[in-house]
């Protein structure tokens, strides 16, 4: 009995002896292997946040060699020009600017007002920092209604998006693999040519249809008897003088005068029905003309033809009057 008894206490001795052995190991794995996990998920995280970073930086380089504007690439200018979007204005359009009686000092001012976007609150890792010479022309032709032929290479300005894995902007998908550019196809390109063609004769056809008479455009304004005759003038001004005060349609003393692109004078009633039946080009010159392109003539000009003296029209009233105070004179007799 006391053998057996011995045998059971050792028994218990040992199998105590496993299980502490059991609950000192226990814990010590799970914690080390929690500590790998951590430093894993850490070192990857590590490693993501500099390949995006990576690839941010190689994005906002890309977007240095774009116009913010148009989108376009500066690699395509032979000369390589280009405008910082946040700089001043450059003394060529400052010039321009002060000639046509403008006041901007910077280019968000003026690109706000020809393109319509404001580039004010612009992030470099999103917009480029830059603009082509190309929109520059834009600008100049916009302030200096020069009969030059400038290509705007889009119909609207570029949308800028963050950088993502499908970017179009680097130039690789979201393997890594460059973009294959497609070959032209020869019967598309083809095909373009002849309808080109086509257009423009029909549109050489057309110009040569349009009635470029003065007696016909006189009779599609009809304004004889709301506009003032030259005849009505004080002054015994010389004849080149006189011609630059009056209509180049009507013949008439400009009345709410508009200036085209090729620097021809209209009475805004005047070239706006004339545009409206023989078609968007000017009168003068056959140069096209579209009523978004007509532009107030600057203060200088419109001073000197507002202090032009002319006698009233109206039967028993012989009193001389101010261009610009003609309508409020003129109303005094309507309400007579």
């Amino acid at each position: 009995e006391s053998h057996l008894a011995n045998n059971d206490k050792e028994k218990v001795a040992a199998s105590l002896g496993i299980v502490n052995d059991a609950m000192t190991l226990m814990p010590q794995e799970p914690i080390h292997t929690g500590k790998n996990l951590n430093n894993g998920a850490q070192s990857t995280d590590k490693d993501a946040f500099y390949v995006n970073r990576t690839e941010i930086e190689a994005h906002r380089v890309n977007l240095q060699h774009l116009c913010r504007i148009c989108g376009g690439s500066f690699k395509n200018d032979p000369y390589k020009r280009s405008h910082p979007v946040h700089g001043p204005v450059d003394d060529e359009m400052q010039a321009l600017l002060r000639k046509k009686e403008r006041r901007a000092t910077s280019w968000p001012d003026l690109l706000n007002k020809v393109f319509k976007i404001d580039v004010r609150g612009d992030m470099d890792t999103i917009h480029p920092t830059n603009f082509c010479h190309n929109c520059w022309s834009v600008i100049q032709r916009k302030f200096s209604n020069a009969p030059c032929e400038v290509y705007f290479p889009r119909k609207g300005t570029m949308e800028w998006h963050p950088h993502s894995m499908s970017c179009d902007i680097c130039g690789t998908s979201s393997h890594g693999v460059k973009r294959k550019k497609q070959a032209p196809n020869p019967q598309v390109s083809k095909k373009l040519r002849i309808i080109a063609e086509r257009a423009r004769k029909i549109m050489y056809a057309r110009s040569r249809k349009q009635v470029n008479s003065k007696s016909i455009m006189k009779k599609i304004t009809n304004c004889q008897k709301i506009h003032l005759s030259t005849k009505m003038l004080i002054v015994d001004y010389p004849a080149d003088f006189v011609k630059s005060i009056s209509c180049q349609i009507c013949e008439h003393i400009l009345a709410d005068p508009v200036e085209t692109t090729c620097k021809h004078l209209f009475c805004r009633l005047c070239i706006l029905k004339c545009l409206k039946v023989i078609g968007s080009y000017c009168p003068s010159c056959r140069y096209p003309c579209f009523p978004t392109d007509l532009v107030n003539p600057v203060k200088s000009f419109l001073s000197i033809l507002n202090t032009l003296a002319v006698r009233c029209p109206v039967k028993d009233c012989y009193e001389e009057v101010t261009l610009g105070k003609y309508s409020h004179h003129l109303s005094s007799h309507k309400e007579k």
